[in-house]
């Protein structure tokens, strides 16, 4: 069951001219164009495709996955670029499939709560459109990923606490197999009981096993009432306890968020807010008026049994957004906070019960290390990131946090957690889902691989050494 793509593979005049005429000439190798196709968020080193081919179409996808699986060449998908685990890095050339230009949205049923899109769609494109139907989709990660970037991760973010991530939100796709094979897997339904899971086979595969052309996704009715609540905590492990204990209560929290001394400290400067400089959470709340001031007043009661003060609340649209944006501006802030450098996020999560244990042990390992780091994440589902700043003009520094990082893995993994809660394995975890998953595991999912990618042409280098 070898993977058949061990090095670089660039395209000849004859092999260019193929992939053209299948495309109407969408085909580039502009040295501008191969530069971004070749790099993500990750702290990667970019990595040049030897062309870009841009699709329209499940058919156009099709074609071209055909005539490569034919010709041995690898194809990776790529939608914006936000990934941070190395996902759309070209490892060994070939071709970066680029499906920005799918991003239609092709039907929207408001009774059924549903909406079928291309993979190219942007999220908060989507969202704007569903309010007028008084709609909205819930995965929020922060950035404004395609969807079908979000449904090959199995992305999730700041609401799956509530809503949960794209594993529970994609009913159905359609993707592509190496061959060209055309997939239509799930139902429009809410329950399904037939035959193999397909749909959370592909999706949460990174581009592995098939390319999402088409998904359909469920979606809520935006709540009559949302309001956003602060605050702060005497040390880092008050707060994730606080955090738990309100799980544990019922609220019915949309989002609960945790951001350290530092974090906030890089907001407040980069969009110009005047948060206590402490470790906080950030709340939000969705519902009926009265509801939305119930969960409110409860967490407050709460947060103040672990040291929580400043408890702030607020149901002023403007207000809310404002925090909630600075919240996913955290990544660009902390790069700001050090202008010149690069930030690794890493990705991890444990049971609930685990979660102040993994925060503090990280904590140790960030600090004995010398690096300038901080940490937040989505604490009430027990995920949560640590942003290490490095020099990349000092690459050695990045194998010294690819060792910091493996230590702190292991040390979640033993407690029972994951190596990846939302970013994936990417080319960056490949050792740490082996120690996760087990080699047993991790041979069948070597088989699946080479059933439906024999040659291994779909996003070589990742999940897999």
């Amino acid at each position: 069951m070898a993977l058949a793509i061990t090095a670089r593979v660039d395209l000849n005049a004859e092999q260019v001219a193929a992939l053209s005429s299948l495309v109407g000439g969408r085909i580039s190798q502009n040295q501008s164009v191969l530069d971004a196709h070749g790099r993500d968020e990750s702290a990667f080193p970019p990595v040049q495709p030897s062309a870009v081919i841009t699709v329209k179409s499940t058919e156009e996808v099709s074609k071209v996955l055909a005539y490569c699986n034919q010709e041995k060449i690898p194809v990776v998908a790529f939608g914006v670029g936000s990934s941070l685990e190395g996902h759309v890095l070209p490892l060994f050339g070939g071709i970066s499939l680029d499906l920005s230009e799918m991003d239609q949205i092709l039907a929207i049923s408001p009774d059924d709560l549903t909406v079928k899109v291309q993979a190219g769609v942007k999220r908060m494109a989507l969202n704007k459109k569903l309010s007028s139907e008084g709609l909205f989709f819930s995965v929020d990660p922060g950035a404004d990923a395609t969807i079908g970037g979000m449904a090959s991760t199995g992305a999730a973010g700041t609401t799956t606490v509530r809503y949960g991530s794209m594993r529970e939100n994609v009913l159905k796709l359609t993707a592509v197999l190496a061959d060209g094979t055309i997939l239509e897997v799930g139902r429009e339904t809410r329950k399904l009981s037939a035959g193999y899971d397909l749909t959370r086979l592909i999706v949460g595969s990174e581009g592995t096993l098939a390319v999402i052309t088409e998904i359909t996704l469920r979606l809520f009715g935006i709540p009559e009432k949302m309001a956003s609540a602060v605050s702060c905590f005497p040390s880092l492990e008050d707060g994730v306890q606080a955090a738990i204990a309100i799980v544990r209560s019922g609220v019915a929290i949309a989002r609960c968020e945790f951001l350290d001394a530092q974090s906030i400290r890089n907001v407040n400067h980069h969009d110009g807010i005047s948060l206590q400089e402490a470790p906080t959470l950030l709340f939000e709340f969705h519902g009926s008026p009265r509801g939305v001031e119930e969960d409110a007043q409860l967490v407050q009661e709460i947060t103040s049994e672990f040291g929580g003060t400043d408890f702030k609340w607020t149901t002023e649209e403007g207000e809310r957004r404002k925090l909630w944006q600075a919240r996913h501006n955290a990544y660009w802030a902390g790069i700001a906070a050090h202008p010149g450098k690069r930030g690794i996020s890493t990705d991890a999560a444990v049971p609930l019960s685990k979660l102040a244990q993994a925060v503090a042990v990280s904590e140790k390992l960030l600090k004995e290390s010398g690096f300038p780091f901080s940490i937040l994440g989505h604490v009430a589902d027990g995920n949560f990131h640590s942003f290490i700043i490095t020099d990349p003009t000092k690459p050695e520094e990045l194998e010294q946090i690819r060792e910091l990082t493996h230590e702190m893995t292991s040390q979640i993994i033993a407690m029972g957690g994951t190596c990846t809660g939302e970013h994936g394995i990417g080319a960056g975890k490949i050792d740490s889902l082996v120690e996760e998953a087990g080699a047993a595991s991790v041979a069948v999912m070597r088989a699946i691989k080479a059933t439906l990618d024999p040659n291994g042409i779909l996003n070589p280098g990742k999940i897999f050494s």
